[in-house]
């Protein structure tokens, strides 16, 4: 009938959104806003002088620079493993799919140890480039080698999904077209992909920017070198400067949901073309 509402399957969205925000509210929000609470009670002169100072700028640019570069990383590898998981049947495939989740489950102390082993002098790995004179653990390079390690999943998840669900006869038309291979996944599969590889760019690079228990042991923790802001944060916490850890915590939270909206803003209108498209 004319005028009549559309009615909802399953009512109740007055209640359900109640929920949303009363557990959003207390699960994000509050614990938000006593950040910002804690740092206020810092004078403007002293909050510029915490969070700018030497050592303070310096890990900013370790913990942004590592992340963005383990993220940038894991959006190709990450885009590669996930092809290869839906395209091709082999054996030891589930194992494989399996693999991809242990960096979820893993605590990350754990794997910072494994790294380090790994990647020291001493290790397996790092034994090969020391004669080299090229320091894999205790350098941004094993930072970066760490942050890869826990946010490869984030990718993989987020875009193996996606790519189950593309229609191959697109593909199929593409080639009957005349296209080559890599034209047709540049022209027509990566389009497709990019809303999502984006969303998993932005979910490892969130967490690579909060990553501590993995890094710590890895990174050798020297000022101005190789510590990374967590790090700085956890400082002081032990120096029982509340404020001051708030400070810098809240420069990560601003800067980093700058950075996550421009993001989600570029994978909106990315969305919206393909829609049109």
């Amino acid at each position: 009938m004319k005028g009549s509402k559309t009615r909802n399957v399953l009512p109740g969205f007055g209640l359900s959104m109640g929920f949303t925000v009363t557990y959003l509210s207390l699960i994000v929000f509050i614990p938000l806003s006593a950040v910002f609470i804690k740092t206020s009670e810092l004078s403007w002169i002293d909050f510029w002088h915490t969070v700018t100072s030497a050592r303070v700028l310096a890990s900013y640019k370790v913990s942004f620079l590592t992340a963005f570069a383990a993220a940038l990383i894991n959006l190709v590898f990450g885009l590669l493993v996930a092809w290869v998981l839906v395209r091709y049947r082999f054996p030891g495939k589930k194992l494989i799919d399996s693999i991809v989740d242990i960096p979820f489950a893993l605590p990350t102390a754990v794997a910072g140890i494994a790294l380090t082993a790994i990647y020291s002098p001493n290790g397996w790995i790092g034994s090969l480039f020391s004669p080299y004179g090229i320091r894999l653990a205790f350098s941004p390079i094993g930072i970066t080698i760490a942050l890869i390690f826990i946010g490869l999943p984030f990718v993989v998840r987020t875009v193996q999904p996606v790519m189950q669900d593309l229609e191959k006869e697109t593909e199929e038309a593409a080639v009957m077209l005349g296209a080559y291979r890599l034209r047709t996944f540049w022209k027509v599969i990566l389009p497709q992909l990019t809303p999502a590889l984006l969303t998993g760019f932005a979910m490892a690079f969130a967490r690579g920017l909060g990553e501590y228990g993995s890094v710590v042991f890895i990174s050798g923790n020297m000022p101005m070198k190789t510590e990374i802001t967590p790090l700085l944060i956890m400082t002081k916490l032990e120096q029982y400067d509340y404020a001051g850890a708030t400070a810098i915590a809240l420069v990560m939270l601003i800067i980093s949901f700058i950075l996550l909206l421009l993001i989600n803003l570029l994978q909106w209108r990315m969305n919206r073309r393909t829609i049109a498209g």
